[in-house]
């Protein structure tokens, strides 16, 4: 036993001569990596599942040509390869799953494969940051001593940037979304109450208003049409709605849904839920402005503290403190 392992005496001495004290730990990182990369090519290769293979077979055999409404829903799933691992990326937990599924649909992102993508996404980047702090933190501890703090926080702190980067961006765009809703929804009320007046349906009333909205708010926009297309496609109104108000995430959406559920419950028309509440979100909107103008003046205070008093005080006190100075210095003399 003692000969087999005989071999890493000198290669411990190497490593420690060459990148210090901390060489074989270096060493036992270099191949764990070295290891992770042997790997993947066998995973990458394992065979293809034989039910993957009957849905293929079954989707190329079809005939049908979806519509460019439907292709614009559906998007084509790039990441065929990640269905293999579909039990390593999405969370097994159906609660943990749901959440991460909604947080991407309020984002945008509606694939089928998304939640498996943007896990992928995170275990991508946080390996590949955190290899690039390990090769950062090599390099400087043979450029020079580096401690163990430093050497640790070079490698962690990469790695955890490129794993919650994705996150980072989804919510990102979940805010963007949820602003452009916010305020481009009193103006989609006021168009969907005229087309309504107009003798409109409420189907042909939202794809109108969407389609209105294309340039100016996209996110809302998007959304309608989606709610449009499934109504068309049949689904329960209420069930709809419901996703509708899920997928916004903003209060006055789902304050919306609630009325015209109630509306449809109840058999009373549309026209004056919507007449009612369009008058309240544009209320609600005003007051919104309101608001922030009243709080211009407080956040334009420290602004003015600094760029404007200390210039007065020199102007007014500065003579002052001269006269004083020369005095001071003549009586000296």
């Amino acid at each position: 036993m003692e000969q087999m392992f005989s071999f890493l005496g000198p290669v411990n001495d190497w490593l420690v001569d060459t990148f210090g004290t901390l060489g074989p730990l270096y060493g036992i990182g270099f191949l764990g990596l070295v290891l992770i990369l042997l790997t993947l090519p066998s995973f990458l290769a394992r065979p293809e599942d034989p039910l993957d293979r009957l849905k293929r077979q079954a989707s190329k055999a079809a005939t049908d040509q979806e519509s460019e409404d439907k292709q614009r829903l559906r998007h084509a799933s790039g990441s065929k390869k990640l269905d293999k691992f579909a039990n390593f990326l999405e969370p097994q937990d159906e609660e943990e799953f749901s959440a991460s599924r909604m947080t991407l649909l309020r984002a945008g992102y509606r694939t089928k494969s998304a939640v498996r993508t943007y896990h992928f996404a995170q275990f991508a980047l946080g390996l590949i940051f955190l290899t690039a702090g390990v090769v950062f933190a090599v390099i400087n501890s043979a450029t020079g001593e580096i401690g163990t703090q430093k050497m640790i926080l070079s490698i962690i702190i990469p790695g955890g940037v490129g794993y919650y980067l994705p996150k980072y961006w989804v919510n990102r765009r979940v805010q963007e979304r949820e602003v452009q809703i916010t305020e481009g929804f009193p103006d989609s009320l006021d168009m969907l109450l005229v087309c309504v007046e107009a003798g409109q349906s409420l189907e042909q009333a939202i794809l109108r208003v969407s389609k209105e909205l294309q340039a100016g708010y996209p996110a809302l926009a998007e959304e309608l049409e989606l709610v449009s297309f499934e109504l068309k496609a049949g689904k329960d109104k209420v069930t709809v709605l419901k996703d509708f108000g899920e997928r916004a995430g903003v209060t006055d959406v789902s304050s919306f849904v609630t009325v015209l559920i109630q509306s449809a419950s109840f058999g009373t028309s549309i026209a004056d839920a919507l007449r009612v509440y369009a008058a309240e979100m544009r209320d609600k909107r005003v007051m919104r402005a309101e608001e922030k103008a009243n709080v211009l003046p407080t956040k334009l205070t420290l602004g003015t503290m600094m760029f404007t008093v200390p210039p007065l005080m020199i102007i007014l006190i500065g003579p002052s403190v001269y006269s004083i100075y020369t005095q001071l210095n003549g009586a000296n003399f």
